[in-house]
């Protein structure tokens, strides 16, 4: 089939265009960035933003299925930067879809649409929308999603998923932020670090991709429905944490800060980034070391019961967290051994 991939060049989106290649897809790209590295195996780029219709247009031309995977993330920033991407940027997408027939959407959300600040233990797909939310990324993705789910119909399926803490190998966020706030001696655990919470090896994440559109159609079980994904490897947060981190060749975190601490100095933080983002010429501050909802997602349990999506979609996880620490730890000591 004929795929495109929104956020082809990024962290995920490059795992699903990889899983698309490997098996004989046509691959195209939707991104901002030039990527070369994709033009030279065979991807058709698209360069340009989310939420401009000719660039839309342009990208699901002649497609099968749209991965839409590209978005704003983070754990702060302007709201409006965030529903510019994330919400104008889905709308537009679906709009082109519709006037080219596309037929099959999958769409990347997130767990975090339905975290309201407390422990989610096994949570599954009947779990309500948070009514308030500490940031505009999990606010828009919420947004976005429904409005992806609302448009599924019998001309255009469509399905959302909701990886939980995608990292592995080639992360640019997660697992980068974790091992610089240790070399730093910055790391410390919100609260005791028991929170058991899961997460997702980025080749699970890619494969659910995969899994979804292979199972989508109009009228199929899945449409019209979201759905959790993980590795279905519940750990305690300082168990994931110091795996990064031991894999990064250094120390085991031992720190530890109070929850009220944490969502406090959080609070303080936000607002002074909020001042410092509006300083005439002082460009990009970056992300803030802590927010409330940073804080919050630290020190609860949130980890989900994946059964809908084995039935539905036969997703079937791939990589323990062990296997997934293991695998990390040899793509950090062959890049290290590239740069000596």
């Amino acid at each position: 089939m004929r795929a495109l991939v929104t956020g082809g060049g990024g962290f995920l989106g490059g795992a699903v265009v990889d899983g698309l290649l490997a098996r004989g897809d046509d691959v195209v790209s939707l991104a901002r960035g030039d990527y070369p590295a994709l033009r030279r195996r065979g991807v058709a780029t698209v360069r340009g933003d989310l939420a401009d219709p000719a660039s839309a247009r342009a990208a699901v031309d002649g497609v099968d299925v749209v991965l839409h995977v590209a978005a704003k993330a983070g754990i702060a920033g302007s709201a409006a930067a965030f529903r510019h991407s994330n919400v104008e940027g889905t709308r537009v997408l679906l709009d082109a879809c519709r006037d080219a027939g596309v037929r099959r959407l999958v769409f990347t959300s997130t767990p975090s649409v339905v975290h309201t600040g407390g422990d989610i233990t096994g949570g599954d797909e009947s779990l309500p929308y948070a009514t308030h939310f500490d940031s505009p990324y999990p606010q828009t993705k919420a947004e976005s999603e429904q409005m992806v789910l609302a448009a599924n119909g019998p001309d255009l399926a469509t399905v959302a998923l909701r990886p939980h803490l995608v990292w592995g190998p080639g992360d640019t966020q997660f697992v980068p932020r974790i091992l610089a706030r240790a070399r730093s001696g910055r790391l410390r655990f919100v609260g005791d670090g028991s929170a058991v919470v899961d997460t997702t090896y980025i080749d699970d994440a890619a494969r659910a991709h995969l899994d979804a559109a292979d199972h989508l159609a109009p009228g199929a079980a899945c449409a019209g429905r979201a759905y959790f994904v993980t590795s279905r490897d519940p750990r305690p947060v300082r168990d994931l944490v110091n795996g990064i981190v031991v894999a990064g060749g250094l120390e085991p975190v031992r720190g530890t800060v109070p929850l009220p601490v944490a969502v406090a100095a959080g609070a303080a933080v936000e607002t002074v980034w909020h001042v410092l983002e509006r300083v005439p010429g002082l460009g990009d501050v970056g992300e803030p070391p802590m927010t409330r909802f940073l804080a919050r997602q630290l020190a609860t349990a949130h980890w989900f019961d994946i059964g809908a999506a084995r039935r539905d979609l036969g997703y079937v996880p791939q990589v323990p967290l062990d296997e997934g620490f293991a695998r990390l730890a040899a793509s950090l000591r062959a890049a290290t051994s590239r740069r000596g």
